[in-house]
Parts: structure tokens; C-alpha cells; sequence
């Protein structure tokens, strides 16, 4: 059994807090967010935008502390903790690399709390952190978090396709893990989202109708435009097409996973023709595919730097999924 709260409202925090898609995956359970830490300043301005109620504190987490930052406890932390060193697209130098590293951060600050660190911890990364290097980093991760007093095991850590549990027809899997305290539970039986049945169609999120920005559209002589075309050729109207490289994938009812190296063009880029030429999804698209068809970036904000963090960012729906069931489980065993 949990112990008892002192406060009636659930209350989060969120570490590496990006444009907020954990925050507004909490705010949608009924999670009240009391503050948020992030580095990058283009997130945090946009962050701001969208949550000026929220407290933001935009620094190096490695200078960020419960005492220094004068945190308030919370009843869940979030914390989608960088994963260049762990995606496979990546070198995989694991917690050999400084980014990995800052996992570590997690455990520091949770044991800053004291006796008030947080009831329930949900992480975030990509699957390779679970399957990568035989399975040594996920081992570690777990051994770290029950060394600071929680409940985590294999059962409690899950990959997530966004378009298998959320209407959004988003290719995206993503490694969730879910601790809960040993103080406050006496055991961990987190329930994950179960497949939800069929997306929306591909039509309902990507517009054809109007004529996007020039710069959207590819050259007809352009090499890739031309890679593409063969292979739009052969495919379906409505699919997706992914740039790979040197060849081009046909996605017929899903979009391929959105990542933060699509602004700048390259590999992984998703196109679609409509009548006016072979172009590029939109920043709006890409918004709509991660739950965000909200958010307002700033005026000072690169167009590149918003495809960037909707690529990093957690996809909403999920985010509000797991924070409900992170409701459920303080309310029915915490007394809140």
C-alpha cells in the first residue's frame, strides 16, 4: 500500500523538458506541473511560449539542483534523457559518452529529494538503450534506479509504437520505463497502453489542398526529386515516401518515424506530392503526427530549429496514456 499524500492535486516535474511533450501529455491527464529544466535555448523559448505558467529553469542539468533550484517535491518525475549515444543511428558509444552520462543526473537529483523524492519516474529513450550492447546499458539503468529506491524490472519497461496505441498514424517506437517508489508502493504493477485499434488516415494530417512554401518543393532536375519520383511512380498517391540515402521507401498508412535531422534535409526525409510538386512535409504536418497541433513556436525560432524539436520531442497522446495510468495508480494506492 502507498503512503498517504499530503496534497490533493497530482504534481510532476519534468527534466530534460524539450517544447514540453511530456508536459502536455501530463497536463491532459490533470497533472499539475510545478517546474521543468531544460538547456537548449531555442526549446526553452518555445517551451515558455507555450507553458509561461510552468517554471522553467533553462540550464545545464549538470548545474541544476533540488536545494540550488529550490524544487518543490513532486509525485512523478519525467525524464526523456538524450539517446544519440544509444540510438542505433548513432556511434553507440553508450554511457561512454558524455550525453549518456547525463542519466546519472536523474539519479543525482532524485536522491536530492531525501525522503521526498518522487513517487513514480517515467523515462524515455530509444529501444537500443534496452537491447543495445547485449543488454549491459539496460542493466544499467535499472541497477542505478533501484540502488536510489525503487521498483523496476523488465516488466516494467516497455517499447511503445505511437501508431499501435494513439490515433496518430506515427511509426514512432520508443523505450518508456516506469519506477515507483519502494517507500511509497510495495510493489510495481504499472499497466502500459494496449493497441488502440486503427489510426487515422494519412489524409486527415497531411493537407494537399493548398500550396505550401516554395521552399518545401523539390528541384525537378534535383537528383533525389528525381529518386523519389521513380518511386512514387511505382507506389500509391496517398503514401508517405521516405528519402533513404541513395533510395527512396513507400509508407502507404503510416508516416516513418520523425526525427530531429529532417529540417536540415538529408537521409530519413518524408515527402508527398500533391498537385504542385514533390515536396516535404510541413512544420504543421510534422506537428500533427506528434500530438502537437498546438504549439506556437516564437518568432525567433529557424524553421529548421522547429522541425528539430518536434523531432525530439514525446508524442503526446503517449505521453498523456502513461501519465493517466501514473494517475490511476497514486490516486487508488496513494490516497490523493
Amino acid at each position: 500500500m502507498a503512503k498517504k499524500s499530503t496534497h490533493t492535486a497530482v504534481t510532476a516535474g519534468c527534466l530534460f523538458a524539450g517544447i514540453g511533450g511530456f508536459c502536455a501529455g501530463l497536463k491532459s491527464a490533470s497533472v499539475k506541473v510545478l517546474w521543468a529544466n531544460e538547456k537548449n535555448e531555442y526549446a526553452s523559448q518555445t517551451y515558455a511560449k507555450n507553458y509561461p505558467g510552468i517554471r522553467l529553469i533553462q540550464k545545464d542539468i549538470k548545474n541544476f539542483s533540488v536545494i540550488g533550484d529550490k524544487l518543490e517535491p513532486v509525485d512523478i518525475l519525467t525524464a526523456g534523457f538524450p539517446c544519440q549515444s544509444f540510438s542505433v543511428a548513432g556511434e553507440r558509444k553508450g554511457f561512454d559518452d558524455e550525453r549518456g552520462q547525463l542519466f546519472y543526473q536523474i539519479v543525482r537529483i532524485i536522491k536530492e529529494f531525501g525522503d521526498q523524492k518522487p513517487s513514480v519516474l517515467l523515462l524515455e529513450n530509444v529501444p537500443n538503450l534496452r537491447y543495445g550492447k547485449g543488454g549491459v546499458w539496460f542493466e544499467e539503468v535499472v541497477r542505478n534506479i533501484k540502488l536510489a529506491g525503487y521498483w523496476l524490472g523488465q516488466h516494467n519497461c516497455k517499447v511503445l509504437n505511437t501508431a499501435e496505441i494513439t490515433h496518430l498514424p506515427h511509426r514512432r517506437d520508443r523505450l518508456f520505463m516506469v519506477a515507483l517508489a519502494i517507500d511509497s508502493f510495495d510493489c510495481n504493477d504499472f499497466n502500459f497502453p494496449l493497441p488502440n485499434g486503427k489510426p487515422l488516415g494519412l489524409g486527415n494530417l497531411v493537407d494537399k489542398t493548398k500550396k505550401k512554401a516554395p521552399d518545401n518543393y523539390m528541384e525537378k532536375d534535383n537528383r533525389y526529386c528525381k529518386i523519389i519520383k521513380r518511386k512514387m511512380d511505382e507506389g500509391e498517391k496517398g503514401s508517405i515516401y521516405q528519402l533513404r540515402r541513395s533510395y527512396a521507401r513507400e509508407h502507404k498508412n503510416e508516416c516513418p518515424t520523425l526525427t530531429a535531422n529532417m529540417g536540415g534535409g538529408g537521409h530519413n526525409v518524408p515527402f508527398v506530392k500533391d498537385r504542385w510538386g514533390i515536396r516535404r512535409l510541413t512544420v504543421e504536418e510534422y506537428a500533427k503526427f506528434q500530438g502537437l497541433e498546438k504549439i506556437k513556436f516564437p518568432d525567433s525560432i529557424p524553421e529548421k530549429e522547429m522541425y528539430r524539436q518536434i523531432g525530439n520531442a514525446v508524442t503526446v497522446p503517449v505521453a498523456e496514456k502513461l501519465a493517466k495510468e501514473c494517475v490511476r495508480i497514486l490516486i487508488t494506492r496513494g490516497g490523493i
